[in-house]
């Protein structure tokens, strides 16, 4: 963004699905094969099955290190121990697949590559998988209990004036004086303006405590207010209310979200089935 003028526009729905995303991949373990892609399947097999026995399956401390590694190059930081046991499930659900597709040799001509086998055992387990039925009440249930989804979220339109050099809460509220005293924003500081930036994006960019204080804020006053990287010199111009959703008006991506679920619940379900066949296992790594 420049140092003198940026402006952030964004569409409705768009911000709000993406600050949601990373969230609901840990939900559904299945659909997640295709995001480790071949991070996670280049643990060779050998490294896999320590056994003779083909009904038991070794999560080995390889694995987990890849997924350690995968994980800490999508997010930067450690997994937690909630997120490491759903990247363990997600190799899992994928070891269970590669099993399944080979036992009904899905692997013929193919080279017995693993994302292809995984890939051709899964579209075997939908073609067995069927919609349940459904009417507009199963429809309305599912859209009131994840009424974030649909619903317009509060928005702002701000002005940020970056302060460079010292950004101490003394420093930024002395700016602050000065900006509501008449001083021009671009002497000491670069102006940038957001049109429009809902709640979950600006959590997401400057952090909870920093939407907080902006909920509070009063309208065309220069305020010194909090983020995750220091404070900032902030002038609230709009605050747009919240618009609750109406369940006729979003029928239809309601209908495709149950959808998706609801099948996505069933080939965890018939995955999960299979698994129950095999022995897991875990290693442990003994400290010294």
């Amino acid at each position: 963004m420049s140092t003198i003028l940026q402006r952030s526009t964004d569409n409705d729905s768009t911000h709000t699905r993406c600050a949601n995303f990373w969230p609901n991949w840990l939900r559904e373990p299945l659909l997640h094969f295709i995001l480790l892609g071949g991070v996670l399947f280049a643990v060779d097999y050998w490294v896999v099955g320590r056994t003779d026995d083909k009904n038991t399956i070794v999560v080995t401390t390889e694995v987990d290190e890849e997924s350690e590694d995968l994980f800490h190059e999508s997010r930067g930081r450690e997994p937690n121990e909630q997120e490491m046991t759903a990247l363990q499930q997600v190799w899992l659900d994928n070891e269970v697949l590669y099993r399944e597709g080979l036992a009904m040799q899905l692997d013929k001509g193919d080279d017995a590559i693993r994302e292809r086998v995984i890939f051709k055992a899964l579209s075997v387990i939908d073609a067995n998988t069927k919609l349940p039925p459904y009417d507009d009440g199963i429809l309305r249930d599912w859209f009131d209990s994840h009424r974030a989804k649909y619903d317009e979220p509060p928005r702002y339109d701000f002005q940020e004036a970056v302060l460079s050099g010292d950004i101490s809460e003394s420093s930024v509220r002395a700016f602050v004086a000065s900006l509501n005293a008449g001083t021009p924003g671009d002497v000491q500081a670069g102006l940038r303006v957001f049109k429009g930036r809902p709640i979950a994006n600006l959590e997401q960019s400057y952090g909870p405590e920093f939407v907080k204080a902006l909920e509070t804020s009063p309208l065309a006053e220069w305020q010194a207010l909090p983020t995750r990287d220091g404070w900032r010199a902030i002038r609230v111009d709009t605050a747009i209310a919240p618009k609750p959703a109406t369940f006729e008006n979003q029928h239809g991506v309601v209908l495709q979200d149950w959808t998706d679920a609801t099948m996505a619940e069933q080939r965890t379900a018939a995955v999960r089935a299979l698994a129950k066949k095999y022995t897991i296992k875990h290693e442990t790594v003994i400290l010294q």
